[in-house]
């Protein structure tokens, strides 16, 4: 008998390491669908556009990698003068899990626009950054736009939606605000805060640390905001399901790590 029970407890235990594996196998599979945009070291697949500038001139330093984050930095400049800067990952996506951290610097540039303060965001459903002409100001895309807390003491959202030459439908019907608030609470400049982006089909959803803050759907290339564009490229009502992601720089220092991304079927 005693040794019959020896070889059952070593079976259960063979059974239980197996089961284990497996489950630890699904795991590795499931972190593996991740892509990581950024290596953490430099910025290889990215490329620079800055307005006034051409492709790829990334004008003093304005991209640049510090301590395994992507910061957007205004040392090595004398004046803003409307440079609104974007970084734009290589290949376009659609139907997609974004996720990346973010959090402000004391940087800011005083003669850039007093709505850039504790501002900047992320673009997707972008144009190609090829078509991007040298004295166009923003790309025509979509923005998860991200605030922190301002000295007034006034609540600033996160996650929030703003269209530079594109349209949404919020709530059923076309918006015509170029910014949409989302619900999230106010988090402090220097804080990390957490953002996901996910885009499925027509829908896309905003999230911040992990909560749900906004959802919209029938992003379309549409309404003003964005100056000195191709006429051509700016087709309005065109249904945007594609296009590539951009880091922005319009004036106040910040910085984005842990950027990965999931292909959604």
């Amino acid at each position: 008998m005693k040794l019959n029970k020896i070889k059952t407890f070593c079976y259960l235990i063979g059974v239980f390491a197996l089961v284990g594996c497996k489950l630890n196998n699904t795991k590795a599979v499931k972190n593996d669908s991740w892509e990581y945009l950024f290596n953490g070291k430099n910025l290889d697949n990215w490329i620079v556009k800055i307005h006034k500038h051409e492709l790829g001139d990334n004008y003093a330093n304005t991209f640049q990698v510090k301590d395994g984050a992507i910061q957007v930095s205004y040392k090595d400049y004398e004046k803003f003068d409307e440079r609104y800067g974007h970084l734009f990952y290589k290949e376009p996506f659609s139907n997609y899990h974004l996720k990346f951290e973010y959090r402000f610097t004391e940087e800011w540039l005083e003669d850039a626009p007093g709505y850039t303060y504790r501002n900047s965001g992320v673009m997707f459903h972008s144009q190609n950054p090829k078509t991007i002409l040298k004295d166009q100001d923003w790309p025509i895309s979509v923005e998860y736009q991200m605030l922190a807390d301002a000295e007034d003491g006034n609540p600033r959202p996160t996650g929030n939606m703003c269209s530079p030459g594109t349209e949404v439908f919020y709530k059923g019907k076309m918006d015509p605000r170029h910014c949409i608030n989302s619900s999230s609470n106010t988090y402090p400049w220097n804080e990390w805060v957490q953002a996901e982006l996910i885009v499925q089909d027509s829908l896309v959803t905003h999230k911040v640390n992990g909560e749900i803050v906004l959802t919209y759907t029938k992003t379309q290339i549409g309404g003003g905001t964005t100056n000195g564009y191709n006429p051509e490229i700016k087709q309005d009502g065109k249904m945007l399901t594609e296009g590539y992601i951009g880091l922005q720089a319009e004036g106040q220092g910040v910085l984005f790590r842990e950027i990965k991304i999931k292909r959604l079927k």
